[in-house]
Parts: C-alpha cells; structure tokens; sequence
C-alpha cells in the first residue's frame, strides 16, 4: 500500500511547489541526524495475560470452549457489528486490553475509540496501545493526553522523530532514512482479558465502519476466541516488546502536566466533537445478529474449528530477514509465505479478495502452477473509480491480461453498482470501495488479516494473518464474495480482437459490456496513462 495524505494541502502553484522541495531537500540534508531514530528508547518489556476465571470474558471464553485444541469463530462482515463489538469488550475488560492498529484515524470513530479505551483504563484495567507512527502526523497533543491516563501506555511502531506536525515535514526530515521510516506495521489485532479477540483488515475510523456519508470501505473481521489467544498474545508482544517500539513521551517531549495533558484529551474527544456511533443494525449479511446481545446473556454461538496464526517479524524495519550462516532462508513464519504455500497445495479451486493486487513475477509463477494442476483461481479487487491507491491500480494493470491468460477470472469492484445493489446495501448505506483481504482454498481453508496481495505487504509491511479450516466459514466468505461478484463487480473479459479488455457487469439477459474502465472518467484515465511508467512496484 503506497503512502495517503489524509490531510491534503490546497493548490499551489508549480513554482510553489519546486520551491517548497528545494526547502524540504535542504532541511532534510540540514537535521537528517534529528530524523534517525536513537537507540535506548524502547519501553520495559511486558507480557500478555492468559485467559482467567477471574474474569466475567474468561469465564464466558472457558465455558464456551467444547475442546482446548480448538478456536471459536464468527466472521463480521458489517462495519456496525465489527465496531459494536469492539467497543463492547473494551468496556466489559476486567484486567487488560492488547490493541494494535496500523491506523486509529483522528474522526469520530477513532476518537471514541481512543475514549473506551482510556475509559477502560480508568476503571483500573492496564491498556497497551500500539499504533504505527506513519497517520498520526499533527495529532501529538491527543496521543499525549490519552498517554497521560493511568494504566495505560501508548507506544508506536517505527516513529519518525522529527517534522512531527505533517506528513510533508516527516519525510523532508527523514530523507536519508527513507528506507526505514517507508516500513510500516500495517496489523490490526484487539485482544480483551487474553479471552476474546478480533483480527481482519479494518482499521479504526468513520470509513471502515460504514459512518461516513461518501465510500466506506467493504471489509471483514473475525471475532475469535479459544486456542488461539495465547498465540495471538505471543504474537503481540512481540511487537510490543521490539527495540523498534517506542513509548510515545520517548519521542513527543512537552511541558504540560499529566493533569493538562489529561484534560486536553478529554475536551478533544468531549460530545461535542465525538458523539457516539449508532447502535448496530439487528442482522448483517449473513444473518448474525450483533455479538454485544451474546456477551451481554454470557453464551457465545460460535464455529469451533482449528485455526493457526502468523505475523511477519517486527524486524522488516530494518530489513533484516531470516538466514542461516549468511545464507537467506524462506521466512516461514511470515503471512505471505503461508498464504502461497496455501495456495501451492490446492487442489481445486482458489478464491481472493484483496484491494490492492499486484502479484509481481513470482505471484504469477503460483498462479501458473496453480493452472497447470487445473486449480481454478478467481481474485476480486477494486476498479479504477473504486480504488483510494490508483498509483496502485497503475501497477495492477500491468499483470490484467497475463492473470487472465492462465485462466484467473478477474473481477473488479464498481462504485456505481455496489450503490445501487439492495443486498451490499445490509453492509452500510453508502459503500463502495472493497477493503477486505481474504482467500478460501478449496472451499475448505479461510485466510483473513491485514495483508494486500502486492509487494509492499511482502516485502516493506508487517502483517498478520488467520487460517481458518473450516469448510462453513469458507462457505460463508464464498457467499459474501459472490454476492460481491453478481451485485457489486464487474467481470473482466477478452475482446473480440483477443487483446482489448472489456467488463462485463449485470444479471443474464441484461448484461452490460464496457469498453472503459467502468465508472472512470477521460482525465483519470488519461492521468493513469501518464503515471504508469513512472511508477516502481517496488515502493506502492
């Protein structure tokens, strides 16, 4: 995933702008010392906390659990439900809370999330927050003010030390640190009283939770609970306890007390400003009704299955990978290589959602051996309109007709007809942009987490990531694909000249043929055209 402004500047001028970079160059080459980031800083190690009768979420875990060896599920694929049940389990919490999040947007949604949380705090449960530092550029004085609750530390992965006030300063004053500061942690993890989790691609603001009046994001979670929660514990000490995690008040100094930063946070994220979301629609798409009604009567309807999870190494930052006497050796602990791995061992068919598809050489070498086994494979990603990374959808469009080649049917996400399509209408009024990172191997396997299919997610990200072998889950993901397929996407296809592209899009006897990037205008299209050979995948 490449970098995104989410506060853009307003228009200048060519001149302003080349002026501006010639000011950057020059203090970045004046403070690059400033901009490396010192060694010592990392915070005292800590560990995550079993599951315990102790709790009313450890007893409820416990009780619910039919074997030891085996994990409890639901999959929540509706924005209200995968909030709602958040905040639910920050606010049941007995002894602590483990969240770690790529980014917590500074919006409604993120406010009052960050408010459960010190909330939480406050009734005396110890809270660690982790977040990647690369989205909270300007936003100092709330994460001090949050920092400042008692029982809670907030710590941030691979922090830039310098131009903290925008992201333009932050990558002017770490120009010959570029390499570091470019790796970002892109997991997203809650763990309540190390009884219950939820893990999947959602990070936290109005867009991934269906609160916004524009394109939210179609995205997919997964409640878990049971075996894998020591893993899932493990996993996030791991980050937590790294030498590239840093205590937020190590990198951001200020002179206010602990009593100001603590009433700044709390008139930052007053009523006024933070309103609480709305209560969540009474079934989602696949029929669930939210999970706060469960947790409140103390029984949990799960799948009980076997699961496993990975996480890539927080030590990407410095691009250190594993090897033996000087020797690169496979990675066999990282999201990606388990995923392909997955993927070399089907047998009959392979389905993949991910809204940032770039599959580089090596991803294709797996699809053409996939192919050549007969495997069946079918990826659904984002259009061009559909897409918040075009640079990204430049590179994507690169491998379109060679994916296709080897029989990959090639699905692309339409603004303009997932807004119109009456059952994604149950995923929130106003959608339109797919989020969700998912694969079912043979209708029996279920990959969900954080990572894109592309190469900042194999090589430049950490990730994390959940297999899940159960065939009713994959089914349930199946559905949520093909309802995504028929109601929200267009199909790719060959055209008579068997070259050209074409999309094809509606119910049988009234499909609709495009010869265009559906929903695009001329001008993005001509801009995609101007950008693609300047655009390294290395760096998307």
């Amino acid at each position: 995933m490449s970098f995104k402004n989410h506060h853009p500047a307003p228009p200048r001028s060519l001149c302003a702008h080349l002026a501006s970079a010639l000011v950057l160059v020059l203090a970045a080459w004046l403070i690059s010392g400033c901009a490396s980031l010192p060694d010592g800083l990392a915070g005292p190690p800590a560990k995550a906390l079993r599951a315990s009768s102790d709790t009313a979420l450890g007893r409820m875990a416990l009780a619910a659990r039919p074997d030891p060896d085996l994990s409890g599920f639901r999959l929540m694929p509706g924005g209200d439900n995968a909030l709602n049940t958040r905040l639910e389990l920050a606010r049941r919490a007995e002894r602590t809370l483990d969240v770690q999040y790529y980014h917590i947007e500074n919006d409604e949604t993120g406010r009052y999330f960050l408010r459960t949380l010190r909330d939480a705090a406050l009734r005396g449960v110890r809270v660690r927050l982790l977040m990647d530092d690369l989205y909270t550029s300007g936003e100092d004085a709330l994460l001090l003010g949050l920092a400042a609750t008692p029982n809670l530390e907030l710590r941030l992965f691979n922090p830039f030390p310098a131009g903290r006030s925008s992201m333009a300063r932050r990558f002017g004053a770490s120009l010959f640190n570029f390499d570091r500061v470019q790796r970002r942690m892109h997991n997203k993890l809650f763990i309540a009283d190390g009884a219950m989790a939820v893990a999947g691609g959602r990070n936290i603001g109005n867009q991934y939770f269906t609160r916004t009046t524009g394109e939210n994001f179609i995205d997919l979670d997964t409640f878990v609970t049971g075996a894998l929660l020591p893993r899932l514990g493990a996993l996030f000490d791991q980050y937590w306890n790294s030498p590239y995690v840093v205590p937020v008040q190590a990198i951001v100094k200020s002179d206010a007390t602990r009593e100001e930063l603590a009433a700044r946070f709390e008139s930052l994220t007053g009523p006024d400003t933070t309103p609480p979301p709305p209560a969540p629609a009474p079934n989602d798409l696949l029929g669930y009704a939210p999970m706060q009604g469960e947790l409140r009567a103390g029984r949990l309807g799960l799948i009980w299955t076997r699961g496993e999870a990975y996480a890539d190494s927080p030590e990407r930052v410095v691009g250190k990978t594993a090897s033996y006497g000087g020797v690169p050796l496979l990675d066999v602990d990282s999201v990606r290589y388990n995923v392909t791995e997955q993927m070399r061992r089907a047998r009959s068919e392979i389905s993949i959602t991910s809204p940032y598809l770039v599959p580089g050489r090596g991803g294709l070498e797996v699809m053409q051996e996939v192919h050549a086994r007969g495997v069946k494979m079918s990826l659904v990603t984002n259009s061009l309109a559909a897409t918040d990374e075009p640079l990204v959808h430049t590179a994507y469009r690169r491998y379109r007709a060679d994916m296709m080649r080897l029989g990959v049917e090639l699905y692309e996400l339409s603004t303009e007809r997932t807004r119109t399509s009456v059952r994604l209408g149950l995923l929130g009024s106003s959608i339109g942009r797919l989020h969700a990172k998912s694969a079912v191997i043979d209708r029996r396997i279920l990959f969900i987490g954080s990572m894109n299919f592309d190469p900042r997610s194999d090589m430049l990200n950490t990730e994390i990531g959940l297999f899940i072998q159960s065939p009713e889950m994959a089914q349930q993901v199946l559905k949520l694909v093909d309802v995504l397929k028929q109601q929200g996407a267009y199909r790719l296809q060959f055209a008579a000249d068997g070259r050209s592209l074409e999309w094809v899009g509606g119910p049988p006897g009234r499909q609709v043929v495009l010869t265009e990037e559906p929903d695009s205008t001329f001008w993005s299209r001509i801009m995609l055209e101007l950008l693609a050979p300047l655009t390294p995948e290395s760096v998307l």
